[in-house]
């Protein structure tokens, strides 16, 4: 009897579970090997020995310097004014060039004065009209002929006829416009002939010599800054040049929108170089020499947090470890170390350390984005950054 063979049922999930479960394994292990080679190559690089760093560095010097102050101003003349007229009229002469200095007293320009001069000869006239009336009466007031009101309004009348004599004499003299003062004038603004109204600028007259100097300063400096100090002023227009100057008044009080004093300097100007409205850059040095700590401001790495640089100190090499050839570094190991510091003001490339740092100790001056904590470096000064207290740098 023939055997019959029985067939059996296929199982979808059995296989669909052992596909997943080839598919699993085969991804774990690219995934675990992977792993394991990020693993090693992290490690390795972690481990790996840094080149040495080559770096500038500068000692920390101990300097004397005076307080500096700086700031900002504007020249201002000691008088300066556009020379108005007080009374109206015709210009009938002008008797100055624009620009030309002029002393105090000095004609400038004259008005038509026909018209006043007929009125101050018809007053002249009832003027010595009214004295002749006055001594008159005043004599047969002393005979008792007339009354004592008679003769004081008679001599009434002769102070008042009097009075607009002097009235229209100084209304002549109105149109003649003078210079208040020494100076020099500006551009011409009239032209003759013109009718000018009263208060009608006719041209600008500025004193220059001496000038004033306008600044002001932040309320904490107020206790620093006394009257008789020296100021040393530079402008753009005049490159390279310096001028001197003694402060002459200190505004009492603090402005309450700014918290800020006004300082005005008086300064000579013989040869009337420096001009009213320039801007102007004002250093003052303020207490006595003060000694501090300086290194170059290419040493800071000033940040948002803190300002901070790099301190280079010695280590004995580790085992194994080879010193560093090159530059100044060799023998022992030279590895530098990040510090915060108080940073203080600044005078040319040089800038004041006045916490964390001591005279002698060795900071980088370059290099120092390639610097972290205990990096070994090398020491090549061959080329140094600037470190000058007045550097003065071409003009390319």
């Amino acid at each position: 009897m023939a055997r019959t063979q029985t067939r059996r049922a296929p199982r979808p999930k059995l296989r669909l579970f052992v596909v997943l479960l080839l598919t699993a394994v085969v991804f774990g292990g690219v995934f675990l090997a992977k792993a394991i080679m990020g693993r090693g190559m992290n490690e390795f690089f972690d481990n790996m020995p840094q080149p040495p760093v080559a770096i500038t560095t500068f000692d920390a010097t101990e300097q004397e310097w005076a307080t500096p102050l700086d700031a900002v101003g504007t020249l201002v003349a000691v008088n300066g004014t556009d020379v108005t007229t007080e009374a109206g009229g015709v210009i009938r002469r002008l008797a100055f060039e624009p620009g030309q200095p002029v002393r105090a007293g000095t004609v400038l320009v004259e008005l038509n004065t026909e018209n006043e001069l007929a009125v101050l000869r018809s007053t002249e006239a009832a003027a010595k009209l009214a004295a002749v009336q006055r001594d008159r009466w005043q004599q047969l007031g002393r005979d008792q002929l007339v009354s004592l009101a008679d003769v004081e309004q008679r001599a009434t009348e002769a102070a008042t006829a009097q009075a607009q004599v002097e009235a229209q004499r100084a209304l002549i003299a109105q149109k003649t416009i003078r210079a208040p003062f020494d100076g020099v004038l500006g551009i011409r603004r009239v032209n003759l002939g013109q009718f000018v109204a009263p208060g009608t600028p006719i041209v600008s007259l500025q004193q220059l010599d001496p000038i004033f100097l306008d600044f002001s300063l932040p309320e904490q400096q107020l206790p620093l800054v006394e009257e008789g100090g020296t100021v040393q002023v530079t402008v753009d227009s005049l490159p390279g040049k310096r001028f001197e100057g003694t402060i002459t008044a200190i505004e009492p009080s603090v402005d309450p929108g700014t918290r800020n004093f006004q300082i005005q300097a008086t300064l000579p100007n013989p040869d009337r170089e420096l001009r009213p409205g320039a801007f102007a850059r004002v250093g003052l040095q303020v207490g006595g020499a003060r000694k501090v700590v300086v290194i170059p401001q290419t040493a800071v790495s000033f940040n948002p947090y803190g300002n901070a640089v790099y301190v280079v100190s010695e280590r004995a090499p580790a085992e194994g470890e080879a010193a560093p050839a090159g530059g100044e570094g060799d023998g022992p190991t030279l590895v530098v170390r990040q510090r915060f510091i108080t940073t203080g003001a600044t005078r040319g490339d040089l800038i004041t350390v006045t916490e964390g740092l001591e005279p002698g100790e060795r900071v980088a001056t370059s290099g120092l984005l390639k610097l972290r904590n205990d990096a070994v470096v090398t020491i090549n000064n061959r080329v140094q950054p600037s470190a000058d207290e007045a550097p003065t740098p071409q003009n390319r």
